[in-house]
C-alpha cells in the first residue's frame, strides 16, 4: 500500500485527519504536487522556498539522514539557531517518520547533558560555534555529530563520529521510500520544557497534538497569510507557528529573532501578515519612536500573549487586529479569545472541541471568580502531549484523573472568559524563556561558599520576570556577587544568570525544612540586594552566524 495513496485516505473516527492534511511528510507532498511554485518561506539571507523548493530540502535531508542509519521513530537532536538549514534538519526528519528533538541554543553544562542523555538520541546535528561546548559533558548515548556552518575543532569528541554538512545531503537527493505511511499518532518531536521540581521535562508530542494546537491557534488565519516567525524553533511557539501555515498552504517569513529596530523594516520586506508576540515585545514596540509610517506595513494579525496593558495604544498607533490565546507545549490552544478581547489580562475562552476546569488541589472545582488550576482535556484522541520522555513519574502527576494539569492558577469570570493569576509551580518567565529555578539553584549552589540557593521571579518593568538567586553562605564564609555571576556564566543559559543577588544567613524554612519562596517573593528586592546591571554586569546570548 503506497504511501501517496493512503495519506488522502480518511480514517473512520471524524475527530482523525487524513494523514495529508496533518502528518508533515503527507502535507508536503500533497501541497508540493498541488502548488509547486506557490511561496513556503521566505529568509534574510536567501532566495525564499517555493513549496516544491521545500519538499526538495526536505528529501535531500531525508537522504542523507537515511545514509547516516537514522530510520523511523529514532531521535534527531538539532542544535541550531532559526534559519533554512534548521527548517530543512526539522522537514528532513519527520519526512522519514524520525523524531525530531530540539536543543535550545543557550544550553550548555548540565541542563545540555541532561537534554542529550535524556532524548536516547545517537545523533546530533549541531551548529559549529556550539560544538566546544560538548567537550565538557556526558554524551551518553551519542554516537554522531554533524556540524554545520563550519569546521570548529572537534579533536576532543574522539568518542564520536564526526561528519560536515555535506552528510545531510545535496538537492536532488530522494530518500528511500516509506514501508508504511506516517500516521498522526505517530512521534513527531520531543520538546523540552522547563522543569520547576527537577531538570527539564521532554514533552512528547505527536502529530495530531502539533495539528490540534497550531489549528487552534490559528484559526484567525487563511492560506494566503505570511506569519513573521521571530520565535526560537526550539519552543512550541515557533515550532506551531511554522506547522500552522503548512497546515493551512499558506507562508512562513522565518528570522533568526526579535528585534525591535528592524521588526517593521522585517514586516514590509517579507511581506508578513500575522506575528505573534510574546512579553515584552509589545512593549518595546509601543515605547519606540513614532514615525508617520506606522501604518504603512502589511501586518494585519496579532496574537499577543499575554494581553498588554498596552494593546489599545498598539492597536490605534499600528491599525492591526489583535487576538491573545493561553498554551503552552503540553496543551493545544485550549483557551483563545475573540478579534480584539476588551479586558486587559484575559486569556481568552474555551475553544470548541476542548474540555476545562479550575480546580483546587484535590481536583475539585471551584466556582466562578475563584482561583484554581488549570486543568484540560481534548476532544480529539491525542490531540494533546502524551506524556514526558523517559520521566513516568512526571507523566503520572500532570495526568492524574484523566486530565493535564498545567500548574498555572487563573479564575473565570461570568462571561466564560479566564485571567491568569500566577503559576503555581516555581517556574520563571523571563524575555520569553521558562527558567527552572531548580536548575538555576544547582548551578548557584555549586559555586563555592554557598550552602543553598532560591531562586525566584521578581517583577520587571519590561513585563514578565526578572530573576533574583537568594543564598545562604557556608558558615564563616562570604559570597561575592560579581565573582558568583563569573562562575555561572560559562555554565548556564545566558538568560538564566540571576540579574539580582541577595545573601542572608539563613533561608526562610517552612517546619518540614522547604524553603518559603513565597516569603521571599513578597519581600522581593531588597535594599540589600545585589543588582549586576547596576554593576555594569550586562550579559546577552551568544550570536551565532546565520548558515545559508
Amino acid at each position: 500500500m503506497s504511501s501517496a495513496i493512503s495519506s488522502e485516505q480518511p480514517f473512520a473516527d471524524p475527530r482523525i485527519p487524513a494523514r495529508d492534511q496533518c502528518v508533515l511528510r503527507h502535507i508536503l507532498d500533497r501541497l508540493a504536487a498541488q502548488t509547486p511554485e506557490r511561496d513556503f518561506a521566505w529568509f534574510e539571507n536567501e532566495d525564499p522556498w517555493t513549496y516544491k523548493r521545500t519538499q526538495q530540502e526536505a528529501q535531500r535531508t531525508a537522504s542523507g539522514l537515511q545514509k547516516l542509519q537514522i530510520q523511523r521513530n529514532d531521535r534527531v537532536l538539532v542544535w541550531l539557531p532559526n534559519g533554512p538549514t534548521l527548517l530543512r534538519c526539522w522537514f528532513g526528519i519527520n519526512y522519514i517518520g524520525a523524531v525530531y528533538v530540539p536543543v535550545n541554543t543557550a544550553y550548555r553544562g548540565n541542563l545540555l547533558e541532561h537534554v542529550i542523555r535524556n532524548s536516547d538520541a545517537k545523533v546530533l546535528i549541531a551548529h559549529a560555534e556550539l560544538v566546544d561546548r560538548l567537550k565538557s559533558v556526558d554524551l551518553a548515548n551519542l554516537e554522531t555529530v554533524v556540524v554545520v556552518g563550519g569546521k570548529e575543532a572537534t579533536e576532543d569528541l574522539e568518542t564520536l563520529s564526526v561528519h560536515g554538512a555535506e552528510a545531510l545531503g545535496a538537492l536532488g537527493d530522494i530518500p528511500e521510500p516509506l514501508e508504511q505511511p506516517i500516521d498522526p499518532w505517530d512521534l513527531q518531536s520531543i520538546i523540552y520544557t522547563s522543569g520547576t521540581t527537577g531538570p527539564s521535562k521532554g514533552v512528547l508530542s505527536s502529530y495530531l497534538h502539533l495539528y490540534t494546537m497550531t489549528t487552534s491557534l490559528n484559526k484567525m488565519l487563511t492560506p494566503d497569510d505570511r506569519r513573521l516567525v521571530n520565535l526560537p524553533l526550539f519552543h512550541a511557539g515557533g515550532t506551531s507557528s511554522i506547522y500552522g501555515m503548512l497546515t493551512k498552504g499558506g507562508a512562513i517569513a522565518l528570522v533568526d529573532s526579535f528585534k525591535t529596530d528592524r521588526f517593521w523594516d522585517t514586516i514590509r520586506r517579507s511581506g508578513s501578515t500575522c506575528v505573534t508576540l510574546l512579553g515584552a515585545m509589545t512593549s518595546f514596540l509601543v515605547k519606540a519612536p513614532s514615525h508617520s509610517d506606522d501604518r504603512n506595513h502589511p501586518l494585519r494579525t496579532v496574537i499577543m500573549v499575554p494581553l498588554s496593558e498596552d494593546v489599545a495604544v498598539f492597536t490605534k498607533r499600528f491599525g492591526v487586529d489583535v487576538y491573545t490565546a493561553f498554551n503552552m507545549t503540553e496543551i493545544s490552544g485550549q483557551l483563545v479569545s475573540e478579534r480584539n478581547p476588551a479586558k486587559t489580562g484575559s486569556c481568552g475562552k474555551v475553544r470548541a472541541g476542548a474540555e476545562v476546569r479550575l480546580v483546587d488541589t484535590n481536583d475539585c472545582e471551584v466556582p466562578v471568580n475563584s482561583v484554581g488550576e488549570l486543568i484540560v482535556r481534548d476532544e480529539r484522541p491525542w490531540g494533546l502531549n502524551h506524556g514526558y520522555n523517559n520521566n513516568p513519574i512526571a507523566t503520572a502527576a500532570a495526568w492524574r484523573n484523566g486530565w493535564f494539569h498545567t500548574g498555572d492558577l487563573f479564575t473565570r469570570d461570568e462571561s466564560g472568559t479566564f485571567f491568569f493569576v500566577d503559576r503555581a509551580k516555581d517556574a520563571i518567565r523571563r524575555r520569553g524563556e521558562n527558567i527552572s529555578s531548580f536548575e538555576v539553584e544547582n548551578e548557584v549552589a555549586a559555586y563555592t561558599g554557598v550552602r543553598e540557593a532560591a531562586a525566584i521571579g521578581v517583577p520587571s518593568p519590561l513585563g514578565e520576570d526578572e530573576l533574583l538567586v537568594v543564598i545562604a553562605p557556608v558558615p564563616g564564609s562570604s559570597v561575592d556577587p560579581a565573582a558568583l555571576i563569573e562562575f555561572l556564566i560559562p555554565r548556564m543559559a545566558h538568560f538564566m544568570i540571576p540579574r539580582y543577588v541577595r545573601i542572608m544567613k539563613e533561608l526562610p524554612k517552612t517546619p518540614t525544612q522547604k524553603v518559603q519562596k513565597h516569603l521571599l517573593r513578597q519581600e522581593g528586592v531588597t535594599a540589600d540586594t545585589w543588582d549586576r546591571e547596576q554593576a555594569g554586569i550586562r550579559i546577552s546570548r551568544q550570536k551565532i552566524r546565520n548558515l545559508t
